[in-house]
């Protein structure tokens, strides 16, 4: 069997390991115990969580024990690492259903049953109850401030002003480390690259205090060609969960990825074979609309299921078809401003931005170009009863009067 860090190279997952070349004889001989942090932000998961979940899938796959660890300790601070403000902090209620909702998404790409069954932990358990004195001089002595504030995760936040309430962050990212490797033999943190300084402090606190091996592994992030992070769209996050992202809107963020993105893509996020994955994507022609399609429905069908991936698929072929039926749909109920439907029907977020769309020429109803002398609904289209809306060449949208 090949062994699973040839995999995630290959695919292309793996950004930067620590002692790599044991890590790697360890997977190899051995089912290892292995941990991923999610802290509960939001009550959903997004794209930027995709790429560690996968690597869970993949090595579970090849027989080693994934932890899904929720942050319901650390996420009452917050992370700095990529951010140059402070994080808002939540109640314990916001997070205790937010890590439930990360439960329900997360059972679509890992399994909580079988030999090397899924475990869930939440730090919550630990942190919260902690004797603050006690945690200093167990863990607070092995740190050193002039190493942590060579960090990059502190750097950015050093401009604004880093607070002593998050600079804590660090030592709590470490010792869910050694409290998952004292509990559950864990001897592996996986995570997104901007997590590297916290988990190396983990990795150095096991080896002092317990004088056991330890290590790391990040996954690449998911960049576009300018280097900026994927997965934004006009609406916002591009979320797995379809009431803040709806199943179309998300097959088509897939659909519409840059030729040169596609072949990384299939490779991060499905499970499609490297094989087929090379001869989908070894054109440079309009023959890489079908891998797009391809890609778009893989991932959709993981994230959502394969019944909403194959109607996602159908609206967006009718959208470019031009069969209103098959296409996402609106109901104005009786609005007769296009600003409004438009506001409504989610192509803008505000009236303000609906006029710039209109005045720029990326609006059109029906097959005509619509200009600012056009909002209000022409007594035609009333008497028609809908009219598909477009904006620009991959928004359209059948709307219902």
């Amino acid at each position: 069997m090949k062994n699973v860090m040839d995999v995630l190279s290959e695919r292309g997952f793996i950004k930067q390991t620590v002692y790599g070349d044991d890590l790697k004889k360890l997977l190899e001989n051995e089912s290892v115990s292995f941990y991923v942090g999610f802290d509960p932000t939001a009550d959903s998961l997004h794209i930027g969580h995709y790429i560690p979940i996968m690597a869970m899938a993949w090595m579970q796959k090849y027989g080693h024990r994934p932890i899904a660890l929720f942050g319901g300790g650390t996420g009452m601070i917050g992370d700095p690492s990529g951010r140059s403000d402070m994080r808002q902090m939540m109640t314990r209620e916001t997070i205790d259903h937010n890590i439930e909702c990360f439960k329900k998404q997360m059972s679509r790409f890992i399994s909580f049953e079988g030999d090397n069954a899924a475990i869930i932990a939440n730090n919550a358990d630990w942190l919260l109850d902690l004797n603050y004195v006690n945690f200093l001089r167990e863990i607070g002595v092995h740190f050193s401030v002039n190493k942590m504030l060579t960090a990059e995760c502190f750097k950015q936040r050093m401009e604004k002003g880093l607070t002593f309430f998050e600079f804590n962050y660090m030592l709590m990212q470490g010792y869910d480390f050694l409290v998952l490797n004292r509990k559950y033999n864990c001897v592996l943190e996986v995570g997104g690259d901007d997590q590297w300084s916290n988990m190396l402090a983990g990795v150095d606190l096991i080896r002092r205090k317990e004088q056991k091996d330890a290590y790391c592994l990040t996954c690449t992030l998911l960049l576009n060609s300018e280097g900026k992070k994927m997965g934004k769209t006009q609406k916002g996050a591009l979320w797995l969960d379809e009431n803040k992202c709806s199943v179309y809107d998300f097959y088509q963020y897939f659909r519409n990825v840059e030729d040169v993105k596609v072949a990384e893509c299939m490779r991060l996020l499905t499970f499609m074979d490297m094989d087929e994955i090379a001869e989908l994507t070894k054109y440079n022609d309009e023959r890489m609309n079908a891998a797009k399609e391809r890609l778009a429905f893989e991932v959709t069908k993981l994230v959502h299921g394969e019944e909403k991936a194959k109607e996602a698929q159908r609206q967006a072929k009718a959208a470019f078809g031009g069969n209103a039926e098959d296409m996402p749909s609106y109901s104005a109920n009786g609005a007769d401003n296009l600003l409004d439907i438009m506001v409504g029907a989610g192509v803008a977020k505000s009236k303000g931005e609906a006029r710039r769309l209109i005045e720029g020429g990326g609006v059109s109803v029906d097959d005509k170009k619509v200009t600012l002398d056009d909002m209000v609904i022409s007594a035609e289209l009333k008497g028609k009863g809908s009219f598909v809306l477009h904006k620009g060449k991959k928004v359209h949208i059948n709307v219902t009067l």
